[in-house]
């Protein structure tokens, strides 16, 4: 006998369009598979099995994390096909920090109705950005919450879990006064400090589509860019360079994620004017009246990834990135003191 619930679907949930749902993101899903996939989706538990050949001493490294307010913006554009790559970044470029290689995604999607094409459009964003970061998406779960949240409004979180060789970790062990600080470019604002964001242009469904001199495309758009993934040329700078410490500039800026990259009695001392900043930060703190110190404080300002590299392979990993499409920059070096980071 079919499965379904007339009672349910009064209640609000209809577990037909959660069947209607897998079977639309399928084809998607199926763009993430990798060596190790053991099962597809749709089974109790997301199987895989790690390679673990030629690793001294297999370390498993998780991140997990949300899209956070961002998803306001995908809501009003009625654009549900990137969120999902954010909610992949937020994740795999934690765990890259340490030099993981992501193997496996998961999603969770909680939706106040579930409309299969919308769901599948949110899980193919989600499925592009496990592509972008060659891991494989496993599993997920989409919940239906009617009466808990709007039925046209949904939230993103997910997880994935990477693997490195605990020798070859990247753990800010080695760093050393006078290596050098090189930042990979955003491509926005990525996905923290939307609450500001929001706030700065008091953004609705008019003021979302307002354009400005200073942006090519109108601000949602520009706003809605997806976060940048940077685990292939993180992996490809490994592979040639010794990378000393790796940094996800996220919520907090560079106050709060640089020092994390840092060793006991070592700051960063960074060139302002090599800073690449983006015209969306310069927008918003021009119209928002923000502080250099709380645009610093928050977002990213045009790098979304900084890597401490040893001066004398500074040349190198400048080209072994442009080789892989990162126009990256010097953005300064490692000094002594507990300053934490400081502008020159």
């Amino acid at each position: 006998m079919e499965s379904f619930s007339e009672s349910y679907k009064a209640a609000g949930v209809d577990i037909t369009a959660g069947y209607k749902s897998v079977e639309l993101m399928k084809k998607h899903v199926a763009r993430t598979n990798i060596p190790g996939v053991v099962s597809g989706i749709g089974g109790f538990g997301g199987l895989f099995a790690p390679d673990f050949k030629g690793m001294e001493e297999p370390v498993l490294i998780s991140g997990t994390d949300g899209v956070g307010t961002k998803i306001k913006l995908a809501f009003l554009l009625d654009k549900h096909n990137t969120i999902g790559i954010d909610s992949v970044a937020m994740c795999v470029n934690d765990v890259i920090c340490c030099g993981a290689k992501p193997l496996f995604f998961l999603d969770y999607i909680a939706i106040g109705k579930n409309i299969p094409e919308k769901v599948a459009s949110i899980v193919e964003g989600i499925a592009e950005g496990c592509v972008q970061s060659g891991c494989a998406l496993i599993g997920g779960e989409t919940a239906e919450h009617p009466g808990l949240m709007p039925e046209d409004e949904y939230d993103v979180a997910g997880f994935c879990v990477g693997i490195a060789d605990k020798p070859k970790m990247i753990d800010g062990s080695k760093l050393k006064a006078g290596d050098v600080l090189i930042g990979l470019r955003s491509s926005g604002v990525h996905s923290n400090g939307f609450s500001l964001v929001r706030k700065i242009f008091d953004i609705n469904e008019t003021t979302i589509n307002n354009t400005y001199p200073e942006l090519s495309k109108p601000l949602g758009e520009v706003l809605l860019t997806p976060t940048k993934i940077y685990v292939k040329p993180i992996l490809a700078l490994m592979e040639q360079v010794e990378v000393k410490a790796v940094s996800h500039i996220t919520g907090g800026g560079f106050y709060e994620n640089i020092p994390r990259m840092l060793t006991d009695g070592l700051s960063a001392k960074i060139t302002k004017s090599a800073i690449p900043v983006l015209p969306i930060f310069k927008l918003m703190q021009r119209v928002g009246n923000i502080s250099e110190h709380d645009m610093f404080n928050t977002f990213n300002m045009g790098v979304g990834m900084v890597a401490a590299v040893s001066k004398d392979d500074a040349g190198k990993a400048l080209a072994v990135l442009k080789e892989n499409g990162e126009d990256a920059v010097i953005l300064g070096e490692v000094i002594e003191g507990s300053e934490g980071v400081v502008f020159a």
